[in-house]
């Protein structure tokens, strides 16, 4: 029996302006008054998800950082994970001088950035949370959740995955987001890992959880869930990648919340 959904939000919650539409939080709302649990699972930052979960007015736990930070119900941190410290300064020194790469750093309550990128403005418009500017000559090394680097070209990115596997090895989990963004956690850090956590503290297994994803990102969660569903826009990385698993329609369709819809309250 299933009695907690996971969700991505970009590319599966969450519409293609960023948004959780209406259908989607009546549902969600539904659900809630059944006595499904829902946690949001997501590479995004916890600041800029507890906006989010407001706007859909339950209470959730939220997977963030792709696993790296759960925050309880009531915003308590749960679980963290940061990349070791050591590993901060070798990473960014690989990156730095690529002038075609914009060097993000999640850091505790932070979002930190290496240089001015406006086509960020309407990603967190609703939540107002944005960057600052750090020093990538002197980055901070303590609390850091995830390191991640952007750009328009997904094989560009690829040769930095295979750059950051070779450095810094076992040190560090490596995966898309989005084609778009390649991101970089601690060891063994995965959406899956912390929604076994979350289901096991609510005396559950993965058995009981269905979840929803699009990235690579998603995909360890995806195969450790009792049930775990592919958005119909996902990467074929991803669908290769678990070729097992349900695809369902799109985001833009809101194809998560009819697809919970027709599972749990017809």
């Amino acid at each position: 029996m299933i009695h907690i959904v996971a969700s991505d939000l970009d590319g599966t919650l969450l519409t293609p302006q960023h948004q959780v539409a209406d259908f989607t939080k009546e549902v969600l709302t539904s659900l809630h008054e059944k006595g499904i649990r829902f946690i949001f699972a997501t590479g995004r930052h916890h600041v800029d998800v507890h906006h989010i979960r407001d706007t859909v007015g339950i209470p959730a736990f939220m997977i963030t950082s792709n696993g790296a930070r759960v925050h309880d119900e009531n915003n308590n941190l749960v679980f963290s994970r940061n990349i070791e410290p050591d590993s901060v300064k070798p990473l960014i020194d690989l990156v730095k001088d690529d002038t075609n790469l914009f060097v993000h750093i999640y850091r505790n309550d932070e979002w930190l950035l290496n240089r001015e990128d406006k086509k960020l403005d309407h990603f967190h418009k609703d939540s107002g949370f944005s960057y600052t500017l750090f020093d990538d000559e002197q980055p901070p090394t303590d609390g850091i959740a995830k390191i991640f680097v952007t750009h328009a070209d997904h094989d560009y990115l690829v040769k930095y995955e295979t750059l950051f596997n070779e450095t810094l090895g076992d040190s560090v989990t490596v995966a898309f987001s989005t084609p778009w963004c390649l991101e970089v956690m601690a060891a063994n850090v995965s959406k899956g890992e912390a929604l076994k956590a979350v289901a096991e503290s609510f005396g559950h297994s993965l058995e009981n959880c269905i979840a929803f994803g699009d990235g690579m990102n998603d995909v360890e969660m995806l195969s450790m869930a009792g049930k775990g569903l592919v958005m119909a826009t996902s990467h074929e990385k991803v669908k290769k990648a678990l070729p097992s698993n349900e695809v369902i329609g799109s985001h833009e369709h809101e194809a998560v919340a009819h697809y919970l819809n027709e599972l749990f309250l017809k």
